[in-house]
Protein backbone atom coordinates (compact mmCIF):
# COMPACT_ATOMS: atom_id res chain seq x y z
CA UNK A 1 0.00 0.00 0.00
CA UNK A 2 0.77 3.28 -0.87
CA UNK A 3 1.47 6.25 1.78
CA UNK A 4 1.83 10.11 0.36
CA UNK A 5 2.47 12.45 3.12
CA UNK A 6 0.82 15.27 1.84
CA UNK A 7 -0.53 16.78 -1.35
CA UNK A 8 2.90 16.97 -3.10
CA UNK A 9 3.82 13.33 -3.07
CA UNK A 10 0.92 12.39 -4.82
CA UNK A 11 2.09 10.92 -8.17
CA UNK A 12 1.22 13.30 -10.93
CA UNK A 13 1.21 10.50 -13.48
CA UNK A 14 -1.67 9.02 -11.46
CA UNK A 15 -4.64 8.26 -14.16
CA UNK A 16 -7.23 8.55 -11.91
CA UNK A 17 -8.70 7.08 -8.95
CA UNK A 18 -11.79 6.13 -6.48
CA UNK A 19 -11.51 8.11 -3.37
CA UNK A 20 -12.89 8.08 0.41
CA UNK A 21 -12.55 10.64 2.30
CA UNK A 22 -12.44 11.00 6.52
CA UNK A 23 -10.56 11.09 9.49
CA UNK A 24 -11.47 7.21 9.64
CA UNK A 25 -10.57 7.32 13.70
CA UNK A 26 -10.63 3.28 14.37
CA UNK A 27 -11.62 2.42 11.48
CA UNK A 28 -14.91 1.39 12.76
CA UNK A 29 -17.42 -0.79 11.16
CA UNK A 30 -19.28 2.06 9.62
CA UNK A 31 -16.18 3.11 8.32
CA UNK A 32 -15.24 -0.19 6.89
CA UNK A 33 -18.62 0.00 5.37
CA UNK A 34 -17.79 3.21 3.66
CA UNK A 35 -14.11 1.70 2.77
CA UNK A 36 -15.94 -1.60 1.44
CA UNK A 37 -17.90 0.30 -1.31
CA UNK A 38 -15.11 2.25 -2.43
CA UNK A 39 -12.86 -0.88 -2.72
CA UNK A 40 -15.47 -2.31 -4.92
CA UNK A 41 -15.76 0.50 -7.14
CA UNK A 42 -12.09 0.96 -7.58
CA UNK A 43 -12.00 -2.73 -8.83
CA UNK A 44 -14.66 -2.22 -10.69
CA UNK A 45 -13.40 0.61 -12.61
CA UNK A 46 -9.62 -1.22 -12.14
CA UNK A 47 -8.30 2.35 -10.88
CA UNK A 48 -6.65 2.51 -6.76
CA UNK A 49 -8.80 3.23 -4.05
CA UNK A 50 -7.32 6.17 -1.82
CA UNK A 51 -8.23 6.91 1.42
CA UNK A 52 -7.61 10.61 2.17
CA UNK A 53 -7.49 11.05 6.39
CA UNK A 54 -6.60 13.90 7.96
CA UNK A 55 -4.21 15.19 10.72
CA UNK A 56 -4.87 16.78 12.90
CA UNK A 57 -8.70 16.15 13.06
CA UNK A 58 -11.24 18.46 11.63
CA UNK A 59 -12.94 19.70 14.96
CA UNK A 60 -9.63 21.08 16.12
CA UNK A 61 -9.94 23.66 13.00
CA UNK A 62 -13.79 23.80 13.14
CA UNK A 63 -14.39 24.03 16.38
CA UNK A 64 -11.45 25.39 17.70
CA UNK A 65 -11.52 22.91 20.60
CA UNK A 66 -9.51 20.07 21.19
CA UNK A 67 -9.61 16.82 18.94
CA UNK A 68 -11.33 14.25 20.11
CA UNK A 69 -9.28 11.40 21.85
CA UNK A 70 -7.45 8.92 19.45
CA UNK A 71 -9.03 5.33 18.85
CA UNK A 72 -5.99 4.30 17.01
CA UNK A 73 -2.75 5.35 15.81
CA UNK A 74 -2.23 6.55 12.69
CA UNK A 75 -0.01 3.49 12.09
CA UNK A 76 -2.79 1.35 12.57
CA UNK A 77 -5.10 3.04 10.58
CA UNK A 78 -2.90 2.55 8.00
CA UNK A 79 -2.66 -1.44 8.78
CA UNK A 80 -6.65 -1.57 9.00
CA UNK A 81 -6.92 0.53 5.71
CA UNK A 82 -4.31 -1.87 3.99
CA UNK A 83 -6.90 -5.16 5.56
CA UNK A 84 -9.40 -3.54 3.90
CA UNK A 85 -7.86 -3.34 0.51
CA UNK A 86 -7.12 -0.17 0.36
CA UNK A 87 -4.05 0.81 -2.39
CA UNK A 88 -3.07 4.13 -1.22
CA UNK A 89 -3.18 6.57 1.92
CA UNK A 90 -2.93 10.27 1.69
CA UNK A 91 -2.77 11.99 5.00
CA UNK A 92 -3.19 15.39 4.91
CA UNK A 93 -2.24 18.05 7.15
CA UNK A 94 -5.58 19.65 7.34
CA UNK A 95 -4.48 23.00 9.05
CA UNK A 96 -1.79 23.69 6.30
CA UNK A 97 -3.95 22.07 3.14
CA UNK A 98 -7.40 22.08 3.06
CA UNK A 99 -8.56 23.94 5.99
CA UNK A 100 -8.76 27.58 4.83
CA UNK A 101 -9.79 26.39 1.17
CA UNK A 102 -13.59 27.28 -0.08
CA UNK A 103 -15.74 24.00 -1.13
CA UNK A 104 -14.91 24.72 -4.26
CA UNK A 105 -11.32 24.88 -4.50
CA UNK A 106 -10.90 22.09 -1.98
CA UNK A 107 -12.78 20.05 -4.45
CA UNK A 108 -10.79 21.05 -7.62
CA UNK A 109 -7.30 20.97 -5.75
CA UNK A 110 -7.74 17.45 -4.33
CA UNK A 111 -10.04 15.64 -5.78
CA UNK A 112 -9.08 16.57 -9.12
CA UNK A 113 -5.99 18.14 -9.96
CA UNK A 114 -4.16 16.00 -7.26
CA UNK A 115 -5.91 12.74 -7.28
CA UNK A 116 -7.85 12.75 -10.86
CA UNK A 117 -10.96 11.51 -8.98
CA UNK A 118 -13.80 9.52 -10.90
CA UNK A 119 -15.58 8.24 -8.08
CA UNK A 120 -15.88 9.56 -4.51
CA UNK A 121 -17.39 8.14 -1.39
CA UNK A 122 -18.26 9.88 1.89
CA UNK A 123 -20.57 9.49 4.79
CA UNK A 124 -23.42 11.23 4.69
CA UNK A 125 -22.29 13.61 7.68
CA UNK A 126 -19.29 14.98 5.67
CA UNK A 127 -18.26 18.51 5.98
CA UNK A 128 -15.21 20.30 3.67
CA UNK A 129 -13.67 23.63 3.66
CA UNK A 130 -13.56 26.63 5.34
CA UNK A 131 -15.61 26.34 8.40
CA UNK A 132 -17.17 23.23 7.04
CA UNK A 133 -19.24 25.38 4.59
CA UNK A 134 -19.36 22.39 2.07
CA UNK A 135 -21.85 19.41 3.21
CA UNK A 136 -22.73 15.96 1.20
CA UNK A 137 -24.93 17.94 -0.41
CA UNK A 138 -22.36 20.54 -2.00
CA UNK A 139 -19.95 17.63 -3.16
CA UNK A 140 -22.70 15.91 -5.26
CA UNK A 141 -23.59 19.07 -6.84
CA UNK A 142 -19.54 19.62 -6.95
CA UNK A 143 -19.13 16.01 -8.90
CA UNK A 144 -22.23 16.41 -11.55
CA UNK A 145 -20.46 19.97 -12.66
CA UNK A 146 -17.21 18.33 -12.93
CA UNK A 147 -18.16 15.02 -14.13
CA UNK A 148 -17.48 12.87 -10.67
CA UNK A 149 -19.66 10.29 -9.68
CA UNK A 150 -20.46 10.79 -5.73
CA UNK A 151 -21.82 8.49 -3.75
CA UNK A 152 -23.05 9.16 0.06
CA UNK A 153 -22.83 6.55 2.23
CA UNK A 154 -26.01 6.76 4.81
CA UNK A 155 -24.78 6.73 8.33
CA UNK A 156 -24.66 2.91 9.65
CA UNK A 157 -27.10 1.78 12.14
CA UNK A 158 -27.50 -1.39 14.27
CA UNK A 159 -30.18 -2.14 16.82
CA UNK A 160 -31.59 1.30 16.38
CA UNK A 161 -28.01 2.74 16.99
CA UNK A 162 -25.60 5.12 14.51
CA UNK A 163 -21.91 2.91 15.18
CA UNK A 164 -19.44 6.17 15.25
CA UNK A 165 -16.29 6.86 16.42
CA UNK A 166 -18.11 9.19 19.60
CA UNK A 167 -19.70 5.93 21.01
CA UNK A 168 -16.71 3.48 20.78
CA UNK A 169 -15.23 6.64 22.87
CA UNK A 170 -18.48 6.96 25.55
CA UNK A 171 -17.93 3.29 25.96
CA UNK A 172 -14.27 3.15 26.55
CA UNK A 173 -15.22 6.21 29.19
CA UNK A 174 -17.30 3.56 30.45
CA UNK A 175 -14.60 0.66 30.81
CA UNK A 176 -17.61 -1.11 28.25
CA UNK A 177 -15.26 -2.31 26.41
CA UNK A 178 -18.00 -4.81 24.73
CA UNK A 179 -19.20 -2.18 23.39
CA UNK A 180 -16.66 -0.68 21.91
CA UNK A 181 -15.61 -3.80 20.42
CA UNK A 182 -18.76 -4.07 18.91
CA UNK A 183 -18.70 -0.42 17.33
CA UNK A 184 -15.05 -1.34 15.75
CA UNK A 185 -15.86 -4.82 14.88
CA UNK A 186 -12.96 -6.02 16.65
CA UNK A 187 -11.25 -5.64 20.66
CA UNK A 188 -10.34 -2.44 21.53
CA UNK A 189 -6.15 -2.66 21.56
CA UNK A 190 -3.13 -0.37 22.16
CA UNK A 191 -0.18 -0.58 21.21
CA UNK A 192 3.50 0.58 22.45
CA UNK A 193 6.60 0.06 23.61
CA UNK A 194 6.83 -1.80 27.00
CA UNK A 195 8.96 -0.02 29.48
CA UNK A 196 9.80 -0.09 33.54
CA UNK A 197 6.83 1.41 35.50
CA UNK A 198 7.48 1.89 39.20
CA UNK A 199 8.74 -1.96 39.81
CA UNK A 200 7.17 -3.34 42.48
CA UNK A 201 4.72 -5.29 40.85
CA UNK A 202 7.07 -8.19 40.63
CA UNK A 203 9.70 -7.44 43.51
CA UNK A 204 7.10 -6.62 46.33
CA UNK A 205 3.71 -7.81 44.42
CA UNK A 206 4.89 -11.16 42.81
CA UNK A 207 2.76 -9.86 39.65
CA UNK A 208 5.92 -8.94 37.28
CA UNK A 209 3.49 -6.68 34.40
CA UNK A 210 4.48 -5.19 31.13
CA UNK A 211 4.17 -1.21 31.69
CA UNK A 212 3.02 0.86 28.73
CA UNK A 213 2.23 4.87 28.98
CA UNK A 214 0.08 6.62 26.39
CA UNK A 215 -0.58 9.99 25.26
CA UNK A 216 -2.95 12.24 26.76
CA UNK A 217 -4.67 12.21 22.95
CA UNK A 218 -5.28 8.43 22.86
CA UNK A 219 -7.96 7.10 24.32
CA UNK A 220 -7.95 4.15 26.93
CA UNK A 221 -10.66 2.12 28.82
CA UNK A 222 -12.26 3.84 31.56
CA UNK A 223 -10.00 2.83 34.84
CA UNK A 224 -10.32 -0.72 36.16
CA UNK A 225 -8.50 -3.92 35.83
CA UNK A 226 -10.06 -6.09 32.61
CA UNK A 227 -9.41 -9.37 30.68
CA UNK A 228 -7.24 -9.28 27.70
CA UNK A 229 -4.77 -10.45 25.38
CA UNK A 230 -0.65 -9.18 25.35
CA UNK A 231 1.18 -9.87 21.28
CA UNK A 232 4.65 -8.90 21.29
CA UNK A 233 4.98 -7.10 17.43
CA UNK A 234 8.46 -6.93 17.19
CA UNK A 235 10.16 -9.80 15.47
CA UNK A 236 13.44 -9.66 17.83
CA UNK A 237 13.95 -12.85 20.11
CA UNK A 238 11.96 -13.00 23.79
CA UNK A 239 14.26 -13.72 26.94
CA UNK A 240 11.68 -16.49 28.43
CA UNK A 241 9.21 -18.79 27.49
CA UNK A 242 7.17 -16.44 24.97
CA UNK A 243 7.39 -15.58 21.16
CA UNK A 244 6.47 -12.68 19.10
CA UNK A 245 3.49 -12.96 17.05
CA UNK A 246 1.43 -15.34 19.42
CA UNK A 247 -1.26 -13.58 21.51
CA UNK A 248 -1.27 -14.56 25.33
CA UNK A 249 -3.78 -14.21 28.07
CA UNK A 250 -3.07 -11.54 30.74
CA UNK A 251 -5.07 -9.85 33.33
CA UNK A 252 -4.40 -6.07 32.60
CA UNK A 253 -5.00 -2.84 34.92
CA UNK A 254 -5.91 0.92 33.68
CA UNK A 255 -4.97 3.31 35.99
CA UNK A 256 -3.02 5.44 38.62
CA UNK A 257 -2.29 2.59 40.99
CA UNK A 258 -4.22 4.26 43.59
CA UNK A 259 -3.48 2.30 46.79
CA UNK A 260 0.10 3.50 46.47
CA UNK A 261 -0.69 7.22 45.46
CA UNK A 262 -1.16 8.80 42.07
CA UNK A 263 1.06 7.66 39.66
CA UNK A 264 1.24 7.82 35.78
CA UNK A 265 -2.04 6.85 33.91
CA UNK A 266 -0.57 3.27 32.83
CA UNK A 267 -1.42 0.03 31.18
CA UNK A 268 -0.08 -3.02 32.98
CA UNK A 269 -0.64 -6.28 31.85
CA UNK A 270 0.07 -9.86 33.76
CA UNK A 271 0.75 -12.13 31.61
CA UNK A 272 -0.66 -15.62 32.78
CA UNK A 273 1.43 -17.87 33.44
CA UNK A 274 4.77 -17.12 31.84
CA UNK A 275 8.14 -15.29 32.61
CA UNK A 276 10.08 -13.21 29.95
CA UNK A 277 11.33 -10.27 29.86
CA UNK A 278 9.86 -8.23 27.90
CA UNK A 279 11.36 -4.38 28.47
CA UNK A 280 12.05 -2.73 24.86
CA UNK A 281 9.52 -5.00 23.14
CA UNK A 282 6.46 -3.30 21.45
CA UNK A 283 3.14 -4.96 22.40
CA UNK A 284 -0.53 -4.98 21.20
CA UNK A 285 -2.53 -5.30 24.12
CA UNK A 286 -6.38 -6.25 23.42
CA UNK A 287 -9.18 -5.54 26.16
CA UNK A 288 -11.95 -8.63 26.04
CA UNK A 289 -13.72 -7.95 28.75
CA UNK A 290 -14.38 -5.80 32.03
CA UNK A 291 -13.03 -7.54 35.73
CA UNK A 292 -14.10 -4.52 37.83
CA UNK A 293 -13.34 -1.15 38.58
CA UNK A 294 -9.74 0.54 39.89
CA UNK A 295 -10.19 0.47 43.71
CA UNK A 296 -7.81 1.65 46.51
CA UNK A 297 -6.97 -0.99 49.35
CA UNK A 298 -6.05 -0.52 53.10
CA UNK A 299 -3.56 -2.69 52.73
CA UNK A 300 -1.15 -4.78 50.35
CA UNK A 301 -2.44 -7.95 51.70
CA UNK A 302 -5.70 -6.81 50.59
CA UNK A 303 -4.43 -5.37 46.59
CA UNK A 304 -2.80 -8.94 46.78
CA UNK A 305 -5.93 -11.04 47.56
CA UNK A 306 -8.03 -8.54 44.97
CA UNK A 307 -5.17 -9.71 42.20
CA UNK A 308 -5.42 -13.14 42.76
CA UNK A 309 -9.33 -12.51 42.30
CA UNK A 310 -8.65 -10.78 39.14
CA UNK A 311 -6.34 -13.42 37.78
CA UNK A 312 -8.72 -15.66 38.41
CA UNK A 313 -11.40 -14.22 37.04
CA UNK A 314 -9.23 -13.56 33.45
CA UNK A 315 -8.62 -17.24 33.34
CA UNK A 316 -12.40 -17.98 33.37
CA UNK A 317 -13.33 -15.15 30.89
CA UNK A 318 -10.90 -15.86 28.55
CA UNK A 319 -11.57 -19.98 28.60
CA UNK A 320 -15.00 -19.26 27.99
Amino acid sequence: MNIWHGLAEVPSGLAGSVVTIGVFDGLHRGHQDLVSRAVAEARRRGLPCVMVVFDPHPVSIFLHRDAPKQLATFGERLRLAEARGVDAVLAVNFTRELGGLSPRHYFTSLLLDTLKAKAVFVGENFTFGKDAEGTAETLTELGGEFGVEVTIVPLFKENGRVLCSSLAREALAEGDVATAAWVLGRRFSVTAKIVHGAGRGGAELGYPTANQYFPDSMALPGDGVYAGLLTVLDDEDIDGDMEPGRPYAAAISVGTNPTFGEEPRSVESFVLDREADLYGHTARVEFVERVRGMEAFDSVDELLSAMANDVARTREILRG
